[in-house]
């Protein structure tokens, strides 16, 4: 997936689980990874009509992007690929697209243009196309989890690309987990912490516009592609941070979150109790604001 993982678990056993753990990351990438063109998205991607479902990893994540789709009215959207290859943060060719090239590739965006069966995937066009930068990572954490439940762990961390889920809690200090959130003003060279979370039992993410861009005209723009405009999203939103029941859903809703902005997420998450949020926005001023879900304030320490 072009990042990093860790996994710290307890097992009195004192086993390693590394190949095991390498070797069902190979299987989730022949699913799901867009940069290996023999995986099912890239042949789903490559074909006509779409294709028939063989990989175990192929079909949560394709379900979770159509509940999550419709859940945040199109926020989250795995049909950006061709979006986000026009912007140069895919593996395609960049062009720096105009208004009406924008508007000639949203007609493969959407997706409804998606059609799910239990056993394959359909496109209503050859040029529709899936992405799952926005939901892959967090899915592997999630996998690499039920395979060591599965082998009696019941305290762990894992961490995959930023995204990541707390089991239990770290017998060496007795204490829940705890991880770092990046403060939005991090570059790749100097990155700092701006809150720590305790957590038990709980998976987070975190999506921001740290380093991941594109300077076009001398402009800054964001890796978050909005796919109701097509253009990259232009939000005071700086940050957002996710937990949730499993790290499929929180690196879902960290990406929708970032391309519909702070003020319509704090209204989505009143009415979906199971999502708590930290975000970092900037207000009328430019002065950086945060936002918590009531529920996770006793987790969250935020630094001055």
């Amino acid at each position: 997936m072009g990042t990093t993982y860790h996994v710290t678990y307890f097992d009195q056993r004192n086993r390693s689980f590394q190949n095991s753990i390498d070797s069902i990351l190979l299987i989730v990438n022949k699913s799901i990874n867009n940069y290996d063109s023999t995986s099912e998205v890239s042949q789903f991607n490559q074909s006509q009509e779409g294709v028939a479902i063989r990989l175990p990893y192929f079909y949560p994540v394709i379900k979770k992007s159509q509940e999550v789709f419709q859940a945040s009215d199109g926020a989250f959207d795995p049909t950006v690929l061709p979006l986000v290859n026009a912007w140069g943060f895919g593996a395609g060719k960049q062009f720096n697209p105009d208004s009406l090239q924008v508007d000639s590739v949203k007609a493969y965006v959407g997706f409804e243009k998606v059609k799910l069966t239990r056993d394959s995937v359909l496109k209503v066009h050859p040029n529709v196309q899936l992405d799952f930068g926005g939901i892959g990572q967090g899915y592997g954490a999630d996998v690499i989890c039920d395979f060591l439940k599965s082998k009696g762990i019941s305290n762990m961390l894992i961490e995959l690309g930023g995204e990541g889920v707390a089991v239990g809690k770290n017998l060496k200090t007795g204490k829940p987990w705890q991880i770092g959130i990046l403060d939005p003003n991090s570059t790749r060279d100097n990155q700092f912490f701006k809150a720590y979370a305790s957590l038990t039992d709980k998976s987070f993410t975190t999506s921001g516009n740290y380093f991941n861009y594109q300077i076009i005209d001398g402009k800054k723009y964001s890796h978050t592609i909005d796919p109701d405009t097509g253009f990259p999203a232009q939000r005071a939103i700086l940050s957002a941070s996710v937990f949730a029941t499993d790290c499929i859903t929180a690196d879902a809703w960290a990406t929708a979150i970032m391309v519909m902005g702070h003020e319509k997420a704090i209204d989505i998450v009143k009415k979906n109790p199971d999502l708590e949020i930290l975000l970092f926005y900037t207000n009328e001023t430019g002065k950086v604001e945060t936002f918590m879900t009531p529920s996770i304030q006793s987790s969250i320490k935020l630094e001055p």
